[in-house]
């Protein structure tokens, strides 16, 4: 149920920001479930991976070259799902990701609040 919730939350907040932001297009919510998806396999798969590899550089810039990661997982997704979901650069991704990890927290802090109120 968990993961469902995350997969939710996720195409919201892709589905959300897309409509909202120039350089990021999204065909459907159906293509932003898929989108979510996508970067959530990318992330439990290849995100290690390269944080791994990039560790050195991670830690001098204290963290910030995550932010490449995540950007770089996004034009990853849109150039797999190449139909549907198309981000039109390096910097449009950087900033749809960090628009994505924020809305994303604000929803995943309201569905936890919901779980705790259920479980009253």
């Amino acid at each position: 149920m968990k993961f469902l919730v995350k997969v939710m939350s996720l195409a919201l907040a892709i589905f959300f920001i897309a409509t909202l932001m120039p350089g990021v297009s999204v065909e459907s919510m159906g293509y932003a479930i898929l989108v979510s998806l996508v970067i959530i396999l990318l992330n439990i798969y290849l995100k290690p991976v390269l944080v791994f590899l990039t560790l050195p550089i991670t830690v001098v810039s204290f963290g910030l070259f995550l932010l490449v990661i995540n950007a770089a997982i996004i034009l990853i997704a849109s150039n797999i799902l190449h139909a549907g979901f198309k981000v039109d650069g390096f910097g449009v991704a950087i900033l749809f990701s960090i628009l994505i990890s924020i809305t994303n927290s604000f929803l995943e802090r309201i569905s936890k609040r919901l779980e705790e109120k259920e479980n009253q």
